[in-house]
């Protein structure tokens, strides 16, 4: 895989409901971590004593956040309503020679900041709020 452009990680909001998708604009820096949870099964008859994990078993999850500055008033708006009113629209994540990973989000945590002299900014945070879908990136 090519080194890829940190502007090409991009986070996408269903806006109105309806499958179309918006890139939530003024993003500058952007981080997906995805987690899954094990349970752990070992026990005195565990070959070897090696520890055994139930397979396909625990919570799995995926996290979102970014920061950026304010460029499009109406991402801007949608991502504050969604965290006052606690929606779970879908989103989609584009990661580059990666895939786009889309399903249902929660914002978590929203926060804004500037300085006298600076731009305002924001920090968005973002957890998995139900199943995801994932589509590979097409091989060229």
């Amino acid at each position: 895989m090519a080194v890829q452009a940190g502007k090409d990680l991009l986070v996408k909001v269903d806006m109105t409901s309806d499958g179309q998708f918006e890139t939530i604009a003024g993003l500058r820096a952007t981080r997906v971590s995805f987690n899954a949870e094990t349970v752990d099964v070992t026990s005195l008859d565990s070959e070897g004593g090696w520890r055994e994990l139930l397979v396909g078993a625990g919570v799995r999850s995926a996290a979102i956040s970014g920061s950026g500055v304010f460029r499009d008033e109406g991402t801007d708006e949608r991502a504050r309503q969604l965290f006052f009113d606690g929606e779970t629209p879908d989103f989609q994540i584009v990661i580059p020679d990666f895939g786009v990973v889309e399903g249902p989000f929660q914002v978590t945590g929203l926060e804004y900041g500037g300085s006298l002299n600076g731009e305002a900014t924001y920090e968005l945070s973002l957890m998995s709020a139900g199943s995801l879908d994932f589509t590979p990136a097409a091989v060229a």
